[in-house]
């Protein structure tokens, strides 16, 4: 496991924490491309989390398939051809879920890390 000094290797994502930090970008953010998530979630994470297009695009179309994300083709503002990803209804509800869930395991952790019982 890495410690906090350490990049974050694809295998330290999880694959449910990767989706919950695609679907929050994405919710932040607005349709977006993939460049432009990963960015976001390095930015965000302080460089701590660089995602390769190999971790990531595996995410956006397991989101896809899933209903919870949907892409088209459209041009970036460098006149490139690119796959924009934005939300759907059933992924803003499914955000609400996930976030709830993660909210709770940080509780519990956060008591069992501070044996605050």
């Amino acid at each position: 496991m890495a410690n906090r000094e350490t990049k974050a290797t694809r295998s330290d994502v999880l694959q449910g924490t990767l989706d919950l930090m695609v679907l929050q970008t994405l919710a932040a953010l607005g349709q977006s491309h993939g460049y432009a998530i990963a960015a976001r979630i390095e930015q965000v994470s302080h460089g701590a989390i660089q995602l390769n297009m190999g971790t990531l695009y595996p995410a956006l179309v397991r989101l896809g398939h899933r209903g919870f994300i949907r892409g088209k083709w459209d041009t970036t503002e460098n006149n490139r051809r690119a796959r924009f990803y934005q939300l759907t209804a059933a992924g803003r509800k499914q955000l609400k879920i996930e976030r709830a869930d993660w909210e709770h395991m940080a509780e519990i952790m956060y008591r069992l890390l501070s044996n605050n019982f």
